[in-house]
Protein backbone atom coordinates (compact mmCIF):
# COMPACT_ATOMS: atom_id res chain seq x y z
CA UNK A 1 0.00 0.00 0.00
CA UNK A 2 2.76 2.46 0.91
CA UNK A 3 4.38 1.81 -2.46
CA UNK A 4 1.16 2.84 -4.21
CA UNK A 5 1.01 6.05 -2.18
CA UNK A 6 4.61 6.85 -3.11
CA UNK A 7 4.06 6.13 -6.81
CA UNK A 8 0.75 8.00 -6.95
CA UNK A 9 2.20 11.06 -5.21
CA UNK A 10 5.17 11.14 -7.58
CA UNK A 11 2.88 10.76 -10.60
CA UNK A 12 0.56 13.52 -9.37
CA UNK A 13 3.62 15.71 -8.87
CA UNK A 14 4.57 15.06 -12.50
CA UNK A 15 1.07 16.08 -13.57
CA UNK A 16 1.80 19.53 -12.13
CA UNK A 17 5.43 19.76 -13.22
CA UNK A 18 6.96 17.06 -15.39
CA UNK A 19 10.53 17.50 -14.25
CA UNK A 20 10.17 18.17 -10.52
CA UNK A 21 9.71 14.56 -9.29
CA UNK A 22 12.29 13.18 -11.73
CA UNK A 23 14.88 15.72 -10.57
CA UNK A 24 14.14 15.18 -6.86
CA UNK A 25 14.13 11.39 -7.24
CA UNK A 26 17.52 11.54 -8.97
CA UNK A 27 18.94 13.85 -6.28
CA UNK A 28 17.59 11.62 -3.52
CA UNK A 29 19.32 8.59 -5.05
CA UNK A 30 22.59 10.54 -5.10
CA UNK A 31 22.39 12.29 -1.72
CA UNK A 32 20.22 10.17 0.62
CA UNK A 33 21.79 6.83 1.59
CA UNK A 34 18.39 5.31 2.41
CA UNK A 35 17.13 5.88 -1.15
CA UNK A 36 18.29 3.48 -3.85
CA UNK A 37 16.78 3.38 -7.33
CA UNK A 38 16.54 -0.01 -9.06
CA UNK A 39 19.06 -0.76 -11.78
CA UNK A 40 16.56 -0.10 -14.56
CA UNK A 41 15.95 3.45 -13.33
CA UNK A 42 19.44 4.37 -12.11
CA UNK A 43 19.98 6.60 -15.16
CA UNK A 44 17.77 9.21 -13.48
CA UNK A 45 20.55 9.98 -10.99
CA UNK A 46 23.37 10.16 -13.54
CA UNK A 47 25.24 13.45 -13.95
CA UNK A 48 23.96 14.01 -17.48
CA UNK A 49 20.35 13.26 -16.53
CA UNK A 50 20.43 15.56 -13.49
CA UNK A 51 21.86 18.46 -15.49
CA UNK A 52 19.28 18.00 -18.25
CA UNK A 53 16.40 17.55 -15.80
CA UNK A 54 17.53 20.60 -13.82
CA UNK A 55 17.66 22.75 -16.95
CA UNK A 56 14.24 21.55 -18.13
CA UNK A 57 12.83 22.18 -14.66
CA UNK A 58 14.02 25.80 -14.73
CA UNK A 59 12.58 26.30 -18.24
CA UNK A 60 9.17 24.96 -17.22
CA UNK A 61 9.10 26.99 -14.00
CA UNK A 62 9.75 30.20 -15.95
CA UNK A 63 7.52 29.43 -18.95
CA UNK A 64 4.58 28.46 -16.76
CA UNK A 65 4.48 31.90 -15.17
CA UNK A 66 4.17 33.92 -18.39
CA UNK A 67 0.58 34.58 -19.54
CA UNK A 68 -0.27 32.98 -22.91
CA UNK A 69 3.07 31.15 -22.88
CA UNK A 70 1.79 29.06 -19.97
CA UNK A 71 -1.10 27.77 -22.10
CA UNK A 72 1.30 26.85 -24.91
CA UNK A 73 3.51 25.12 -22.36
CA UNK A 74 0.52 23.11 -21.11
CA UNK A 75 -0.18 21.89 -24.65
CA UNK A 76 3.44 20.77 -25.06
CA UNK A 77 3.40 19.14 -21.63
CA UNK A 78 0.28 17.11 -22.51
CA UNK A 79 2.66 14.35 -23.61
CA UNK A 80 5.64 15.01 -21.35
CA UNK A 81 3.83 15.12 -17.99
CA UNK A 82 2.00 11.78 -18.41
CA UNK A 83 5.25 10.20 -19.64
CA UNK A 84 7.10 11.56 -16.61
CA UNK A 85 4.29 10.28 -14.39
CA UNK A 86 4.77 6.78 -15.76
CA UNK A 87 8.52 6.92 -15.18
CA UNK A 88 8.39 8.21 -11.61
CA UNK A 89 5.58 5.83 -10.60
CA UNK A 90 7.61 2.89 -11.89
CA UNK A 91 10.86 4.16 -10.39
CA UNK A 92 9.31 5.15 -7.06
CA UNK A 93 7.44 1.91 -6.43
CA UNK A 94 10.47 -0.19 -7.37
CA UNK A 95 13.00 1.82 -5.37
CA UNK A 96 14.26 1.12 -1.88
CA UNK A 97 13.41 4.24 0.11
CA UNK A 98 12.97 5.34 3.72
CA UNK A 99 9.54 3.65 3.76
CA UNK A 100 10.07 0.75 1.34
CA UNK A 101 12.41 -2.05 2.33
CA UNK A 102 11.28 -4.70 -0.17
CA UNK A 103 10.28 -3.05 -3.46
CA UNK A 104 10.11 -6.45 -5.18
CA UNK A 105 6.98 -7.24 -3.18
CA UNK A 106 4.97 -4.66 -5.14
CA UNK A 107 4.10 -5.18 -8.82
CA UNK A 108 6.44 -8.18 -9.01
CA UNK A 109 4.69 -9.18 -12.21
CA UNK A 110 3.27 -7.15 -15.08
CA UNK A 111 5.91 -4.45 -14.80
CA UNK A 112 4.00 -2.32 -17.29
CA UNK A 113 1.15 -1.81 -14.80
CA UNK A 114 2.90 0.84 -12.63
CA UNK A 115 3.97 2.78 -15.73
CA UNK A 116 0.44 2.87 -17.14
CA UNK A 117 -0.94 3.75 -13.70
CA UNK A 118 1.47 6.67 -13.42
CA UNK A 119 0.59 7.88 -16.91
CA UNK A 120 -3.13 7.91 -16.09
CA UNK A 121 -2.68 9.71 -12.76
CA UNK A 122 -0.38 12.37 -14.22
CA UNK A 123 -2.70 12.88 -17.21
CA UNK A 124 -5.74 13.47 -14.97
CA UNK A 125 -3.86 16.01 -12.86
CA UNK A 126 -2.44 17.71 -15.96
CA UNK A 127 -5.87 18.07 -17.60
CA UNK A 128 -7.33 19.56 -14.42
CA UNK A 129 -4.39 21.96 -14.08
CA UNK A 130 -4.54 23.08 -17.72
CA UNK A 131 -8.32 23.56 -17.59
CA UNK A 132 -8.10 25.62 -14.42
CA UNK A 133 -5.30 27.73 -15.89
CA UNK A 134 -7.27 28.55 -19.06
CA UNK A 135 -10.29 29.59 -17.00
CA UNK A 136 -8.17 31.68 -14.62
CA UNK A 137 -6.38 33.42 -17.50
CA UNK A 138 -9.70 34.22 -19.16
CA UNK A 139 -11.09 35.77 -15.97
CA UNK A 140 -7.97 37.67 -14.84
CA UNK A 141 -6.37 38.42 -18.19
CA UNK A 142 -3.35 36.31 -17.27
CA UNK A 143 -2.59 38.18 -14.05
CA UNK A 144 -3.21 35.03 -11.97
CA UNK A 145 -0.73 32.90 -13.95
CA UNK A 146 2.38 33.58 -11.81
CA UNK A 147 0.49 33.01 -8.54
CA UNK A 148 -1.14 29.79 -9.73
CA UNK A 149 2.12 28.53 -11.22
CA UNK A 150 4.04 29.17 -7.99
CA UNK A 151 1.36 27.31 -6.02
CA UNK A 152 1.49 24.38 -8.45
CA UNK A 153 5.29 24.24 -8.29
CA UNK A 154 5.14 24.22 -4.50
CA UNK A 155 2.55 21.44 -4.52
CA UNK A 156 4.61 19.44 -7.01
CA UNK A 157 7.74 19.82 -4.87
CA UNK A 158 5.90 18.89 -1.66
CA UNK A 159 4.27 15.80 -3.19
CA UNK A 160 7.54 14.50 -4.59
CA UNK A 161 9.69 15.32 -1.56
CA UNK A 162 7.29 13.84 0.98
CA UNK A 163 6.69 10.79 -1.23
CA UNK A 164 10.40 10.02 -0.97
CA UNK A 165 10.92 10.89 2.71
CA UNK A 166 7.54 10.87 4.54
CA UNK A 167 4.94 9.06 2.38
CA UNK A 168 2.11 9.46 4.91
CA UNK A 169 2.27 13.25 4.51
CA UNK A 170 2.37 12.82 0.73
CA UNK A 171 -0.77 10.69 1.01
CA UNK A 172 -2.58 13.51 2.85
CA UNK A 173 -1.48 16.03 0.22
CA UNK A 174 -2.59 13.62 -2.50
CA UNK A 175 -6.07 13.42 -0.98
CA UNK A 176 -6.25 17.21 -0.92
CA UNK A 177 -5.22 17.31 -4.58
CA UNK A 178 -7.89 14.75 -5.47
CA UNK A 179 -10.54 16.92 -3.78
CA UNK A 180 -9.29 19.94 -5.73
CA UNK A 181 -9.35 18.05 -9.05
CA UNK A 182 -12.90 16.82 -8.42
CA UNK A 183 -14.01 20.37 -7.57
CA UNK A 184 -12.46 21.73 -10.77
CA UNK A 185 -14.11 19.05 -12.91
CA UNK A 186 -17.53 19.65 -11.32
CA UNK A 187 -17.24 23.40 -11.71
CA UNK A 188 -16.26 23.04 -15.35
CA UNK A 189 -19.21 20.72 -16.03
CA UNK A 190 -21.61 23.08 -14.27
CA UNK A 191 -20.42 26.04 -16.30
CA UNK A 192 -20.72 24.01 -19.51
CA UNK A 193 -24.33 23.09 -18.65
CA UNK A 194 -25.20 26.68 -17.73
CA UNK A 195 -23.71 27.93 -20.98
CA UNK A 196 -25.67 25.34 -22.97
CA UNK A 197 -28.92 26.25 -21.20
CA UNK A 198 -28.46 29.98 -21.73
CA UNK A 199 -27.64 29.40 -25.39
CA UNK A 200 -30.66 27.16 -26.04
CA UNK A 201 -33.22 29.06 -23.94
CA UNK A 202 -35.77 31.11 -25.95
CA UNK A 203 -35.57 34.91 -25.81
CA UNK A 204 -37.66 36.78 -23.28
CA UNK A 205 -40.95 37.79 -24.99
CA UNK A 206 -41.13 41.00 -22.99
CA UNK A 207 -37.72 42.09 -24.21
CA UNK A 208 -38.74 41.32 -27.78
CA UNK A 209 -42.02 43.25 -27.57
CA UNK A 210 -42.25 46.75 -28.97
CA UNK A 211 -42.06 49.49 -26.40
CA UNK A 212 -45.36 51.28 -25.66
CA UNK A 213 -46.02 54.46 -27.63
Amino acid sequence: MIEFVIGSSLAASAGLNAWMPLFLLGLADRLIPAVSLPAGWSWISSDVALWILGALLVVEIVADKVPALDSINDVVQSVLRPAAGGIVFGAGTNAQTVAVDDPAAFFSENTWVPIVTGIVIALIVHVAKASARVAANAVTGGVAAPVLSTTEDGASFALAAFAIVIPIVAGILLLALIVAVVAIVRRRRRRTREHAVSRDSPPNPQSAAEPPR
